[in-house]
């Protein structure tokens, strides 16, 4: 999760400090954790349940990146459906 969690809050600060409305602060941590998230493919799994796979975690993308780059996904996509309303 750390891997999706750790770009997405740069991402947020970056665009906070950048004078960034809070969608767009949100929207940049959510792309951010998705690039993390993905970037988990060719990682080596050594924490968490994934670990137990060792060498064969190796081609999957971590489950926790990845709920972690989903959810920050879907709070975008319900900030922009209240700003519709």
């Amino acid at each position: 999760m750390v891997d999706a969690w750790h770009p997405a809050a740069d991402a947020a600060q970056a665009a906070a400090e950048g004078g960034g409305a809070p969608r767009d602060v949100l929207a940049a941590a959510a792309e951010a954790a998705g690039v993390g998230a993905r970037a988990t493919v060719d990682m080596l799994a050594t924490k968490g349940r994934a670990s137990y796979l060792g060498e064969r975690s190796v081609g999957h993308q971590d489950p926790g990146a990845t709920s972690t780059a989903l959810i920050l996904d879907a709070a975008v996509r319900a900030a922009d459906e209240g700003t519709a309303a």
